[in-house]
């Protein structure tokens, strides 16, 4: 029996299966239950959080330690893959390369042609280093510097940092990148993470659900939204000039990125967390003017739409005052995305059934074949 769905465009509304990994409930984001308020807070760092979702249960310190250094082991960017990189044009949308770069581990993997539970695991440790290498990598690549390798004993957020920019990260740094990274981590049945359910529901393999879920995340309505945000601020340029800037923008009916959330009615609860971050590094910097310029736009956004920040909207802020490209933001989030979307194939294929909708046919009928010579 089929059912029209015709009034839930996109699916809005429509419950497509269980899920025990994250849920939306009256703006509650929560991860295994634990909310994102209290995750974001108290985590020591994100690799707790990865062991929350991958595990289902938060980690004692020697399991901390453990899953932290085998990230770290894993991390580690096969030569083939580093020669194509080393290749490619620098200015290739970063998305595209880490896309093709995520595909090629694939064919390196040491459990390549293994889709068991236990292989799937180790697969998603190794992944979860190696995007995060990947990412750095390229940077340095296409400045025509050496990548660097993850250094153990650390974080995967104090890694990254160093990784990308060739120096050791001071503390507000690092808790910058873990907050972003933790509330990053998962969105229930987000658009790339059922993307890589769908795949892995055919039972391919890690590596080709993770592709799927990269090239989902690229666009501009989804994890591409944070990168279009720095693009705004940097046209925008001054604190002075935001307010005239979007009045003009909403009168032509431009879209303003990084505003409003079709799961959220009282708005995003991540984005508060990194409002904070980006004023504390704004702080830091002596260069308040991108958070300067965040604050004007969000209050004339509210007053003149009624419409409130989304997680995308003050993590461009954000990681430009780390130092980070804009067009790395959509990568970063990827990077820790992966661990969600790592926890949804694992749980895709523990009871698996071929996810494989129905379509509300709107075409002409009753058609009859008309052969080419009388037409």
């Amino acid at each position: 029996m089929t059912v029209n769905v015709a009034e839930n465009k996109g699916l809005e509304d429509v419950v497509v299966g269980p899920s025990s990994i994250s849920s939306i409930i009256d703006d509650v984001l929560t991860y295994r239950g634990y909310s994102i308020d209290d995750l974001t807070e108290n985590a020591s760092c994100f690799e707790e959080i990865v062991h929350l979702l991958w595990y289902g249960r938060l980690p004692v310190q020697s399991e901390l330690v453990a899953l932290r250094d085998a990230i770290v082991a894993g991390a580690i960017i096969p030569v083939p893959v580093l020669g194509w990189m080393a290749t490619v044009s620098r200015d290739a949308n970063p998305m595209d390369v880490l896309r093709t770069a995520v595909s090629m581990l694939g064919l390196y993997d040491p459990q390549r042609d293994e889709n068991t539970a236990e292989a799937n695991l180790s697969k998603a440790i190794r992944l979860q280093g190696q995007i995060a290498a990947l990412v750095a990598a390229f940077e340095r690549v296409r400045e025509g510097l050496q990548p660097l390798d993850a250094r153990p004993g650390e974080t995967l957020a104090w890694n990254f940092l160093y990784m990308m920019t060739g120096k050791e990260p001071d503390a507000l740094s690092v808790k910058a990148f873990e907050r972003a990274l933790i509330l990053h981590a998962d969105h229930e049945f987000n658009a790339s993470t059922f993307a890589a359910r769908q795949t892995a529901s055919t039972l391919s393999d890690m590596h080709s659900a993770i592709t799927s879920a990269i090239g989902t995340l690229k666009g501009p309505l989804h994890g591409g939204a944070n990168t279009a945000v720095m693009q705004m601020l940097q046209e925008v340029g001054t604190a002075e000039n935001a307010e005239p800037w979007i009045k003009d923008a909403l009168a032509k009916k431009k879209k303003i990125m990084g505003f409003g959330h079709r799961v959220y009615e009282n708005g995003d609860p991540r984005a508060k967390h990194l409002r904070a971050m980006s004023k504390e590094l704004a702080v830091r910097t002596g260069e308040p003017k991108w958070y300067e310029m965040s604050i004007t736009i969000d209050d004339v956004v509210k007053r003149e739409k009624g419409l409130l920040t989304n997680v995308d909207f003050y993590s461009a802020s954000t990681y430009h005052y780390l130092g980070i490209p804009g067009d790395q933001f959509t990568p970063i989030f990827a990077v820790s995305r992966l661990s969600g979307w790592a926890a949804h194939v694992m749980e895709q294929l523990a009871n698996n059934r071929l996810i494989r909708p129905r379509a509300e046919y709107t075409g002409p009928g009753h058609q009859v074949f008309v052969p080419i010579q009388a037409r």
